[in-house]
């Protein structure tokens, strides 16, 4: 079902793909200033997909999630530190075994600023060296977002012993929680 943005004050709303939204939704829940994390797909032509469509490849989505933030707490540019070292940008329509478009790195940018402050750190991250491949991040236009059947929801949390989220969901949230311990939520 899509759904409408209705923010408070200091709130603002990024969506995000970096492949299988339980292991973008697991990493980001845990950043201190998210306020709340929803999977979901964007990007695509067809009304209210369901993820067996998506999984298609011909929906034209990407499974995303859309991270509702505390701008007092952290920001876009903050979001995108944690989003570009937390899955390979350099992949095309490719996290890992997971391939096709839905699962491409990409940044729907919801206003100008959004746009330009990704523009800016893609363009730093590629001067830095820090990948051997350019970036294919994609920018697109944030037009909706439908959100995933409620069983995508906190997928991690409540399916941790899913062999899926063992072998590659539980490694990527190690990892993360050792190089951004201190931008963890305090009751960690």
């Amino acid at each position: 079902m899509d759904t409408k943005i209705e923010l408070k004050p200091g709130t603002e709303v990024a969506t995000l793909g970096a492949g299988c939204f339980w292991c973008v939704e697991a990493i980001f829940q845990q950043l201190e200033g998210v306020i709340k994390v929803e999977s979901g797909y964007s990007g695509g032509e067809v009304k209210n997909p369901t993820y067996k469509q998506v999984c298609t490849g011909e929906t034209g989505h990407a499974e995303v999630i859309q991270v509702t933030y505390d701008t007092t707490k952290i920001n876009f540019e903050g979001l995108l530190e944690v989003f570009f070292k937390t899955h390979d940008p350099t992949t095309l329509n490719r996290q890992g075994a997971d391939v096709g478009t839905q699962y491409r790195s990409s940044i729907f940018y919801h206003n100008e600023q959004q746009k330009e402050t990704a523009e800016r750190i893609i363009k730093a991250v590629d001067a830095s060296g820090a990948y051997n491949s350019k970036i294919v991040t994609t920018l697109e236009p944030y037009h909706v977002f439908y959100v995933a059947e409620d069983y995508h929801q906190n997928y991690f949390n409540e399916n941790g012993e899913q062999p899926y989220c063992q072998l590659v969901v539980k490694p990527k949230v190690d990892k993360f929680q050792k190089v951004f311990k201190d931008k963890l939520k305090k009751h960690q």
